[in-house]
């Protein structure tokens, strides 16, 4: 157990109250991991914990003591929220209890939590306190909830998608019980807030496991529901992932593939590293398939011609709606766009990369020539995670490897802003009073193989070029 969290604890006994570890940090321990947190459960009133506190001449903050019964005490650089025991009532609100009251003793204050594997105590001796078996569910591999499932996400929809991360993160099966209890409060979901939604989501992304998490957001049907936005002075209904149900059971060509679209799309998660960027490219990058005017059958066999360009454009409408940044959404939509040409590039010795590159700069797509070699790196990652996801051994990525490499060290030799030309500090002087037309034009005829990007080439190029102007 945590120093601080012992302190805290024997600090209480001596005080004559109850405090146990509990959350996530006693589940942790259960599974030989070690906890990023310690939160600590008391039979002691918030007004007390601060006396005890003060006495021993530990920082203490009140963290919304009267209503949510928190102190947060401060020990060696580190936060410790200590909370009383205490019940929940849910009311209209989608998330938040609408009232809190102090309970008298743990079981009650364990009765509130979501799931058995954060419902369980432990005190400073080491002594376990479990009264929903959490421990049981650790050893199956089970997420359970505390008591009826259905009552547990009625009142707090949030935990809905606290379950889809907890089996991603935990590499754990969600009980049926927890499954069929889900559809019962979906239509809370609608009164979540995206904000919300979308750290759920984004932590379920990058979990180890998120393949697991993401089968059950699927197929239970979560991804079909909406959650809210507030803007211009009322809320605006935000689809969660409808996009992707289709993708259950969608057949694909044998030749090619060993699963159907949607458990291919989770291979694909799977197999890419857990960077959020690629994540979201590995679960959109094949969203389009099987959609109308995408899915066609050409001499006996199922295609899907365009899904790239179609799964683009659908990317950049969810990204939009998630309200992700611009320069996020964009590599994203990047990458699902590209990642068909890629696999065409890589396969074929006769294709021209470096036109490719030359064009990719003079359309100004990147900010730099290193952003567009870190974008060929991530597309080569997702690319390769798509050939493990059609049932491939990694042995058959390591073209993909080198040529990804390949692209990138292209990428680094091509200037994309006039910044990046090599040229001597007199050049800008010698293109006066035109420097702006002048600099593009060097830009281009480098961009266009036309000119070298050396200080000597540039500078007699732009001799030219200022002598044509005068002339």
């Amino acid at each position: 157990m945590d120093e601080g969290a012992r302190q805290i604890l024997a600090a209480l006994e001596e005080a004559g109250k109850e405090g146990y570890i509990v959350g996530g940090c006693v589940r942790d321990l259960a599974m030989g991991k070690v906890p990023h947190d310690w939160d600590i459960t008391t039979s002691a009133r918030p007004e007390e914990m601060l006396s005890i506190a003060a006495l021993r001449g530990w920082k203490a903050v009140d963290g919304g003591g009267r209503r949510f019964g928190t102190v947060i005490i401060v020990l060696g650089g580190e936060n410790y929220e200590v909370t009383t025991f205490r019940s929940e009532k849910y009311g209209s609100d989608a998330h938040r209890p609408s009232e809190v009251s102090f309970a008298k003793t743990l079981k009650e204050d364990l009765m509130r939590r979501d799931f058995t594997v954060n419902a369980m105590a432990m005190d400073r001796s080491g002594r376990l306190y479990d009264e929903f078996g959490g421990l049981s569910d650790i050893e199956r591999k089970r997420l359970r909830t505390v008591g009826d499932a259905g009552e547990r996400f009625s009142e707090d929809a949030l935990r809905l998608f606290r379950a889809c991360r907890f089996v991603a993160q935990l590499d754990f099966m969600a009980d049926r019980s927890l499954v069929e209890g889900m559809e019962s409060a979906f239509p809370r979901v609608s009164g979540l807030s995206l904000e919300r939604v979308r750290q759920e989501m984004d932590r379920l992304l990058v979990s180890k496991h998120a393949a697991r998490g993401m089968d059950l957001l699927v197929r239970s049907g979560l991804a079909r529901c909406s959650c809210r936005i507030k803007e211009k002075g009322g809320y605006t209904q935000v689809p969660i992932l409808p996009e992707l149900s289709h993708l259950v059971g969608l057949p694909q060509q044998k030749e090619f593939h060993k699963y159907d679209a949607w458990y291919h799309t989770l291979a694909v998660l799977e197999a890419v590293s857990p960077e959020l960027l690629l994540r979201w490219a590995a679960l959109l990058h094949d969203v389009a398939k099987g959609m109308p005017g995408i899915r066609a059958i050409r001499k006996g066999r199922l295609t899907d011609y365009g899904h790239d360009k179609k799964g683009a454009e659908m990317a950049r409408d969810i990204l939009t709606r998630y309200r992700r940044s611009p320069a996020f959404t964009e590599e994203v939509v990047w990458l699902v766009e590209n990642h068909m040409r890629f696999h065409f590039f890589a396969n074929s010795p006769e294709a021209d990369a470096e036109k490719w590159v030359r064009q990719l700069a003079r359309d100004h797509i990147f900010s730099s020539s290193e952003a567009m070699a870190e974008s060929f790196l991530h597309l080569k990652d997702l690319c390769k995670a798509d050939i493990i996801g059609c049932g491939r051994p990694l042995s058959a990525t390591e073209g993909h490897e080198a040529f990804g490499h390949y692209m990138a060290e292209l990428s680094r030799r091509m200037p994309v802003t006039s910044k990046e030309l090599h040229y001597p500090k007199d050049v800008p002087a010698i293109l006066a009073p035109h420097v702006a037309e002048g600099m593009n034009n060097l830009l281009f005829r480098v961009q266009n193989g036309d000119l070298d990007n050396t200080e000597e080439a540039l500078h007699e190029a732009a001799l030219r070029f200022a002598k044509r102007h005068r002339d």
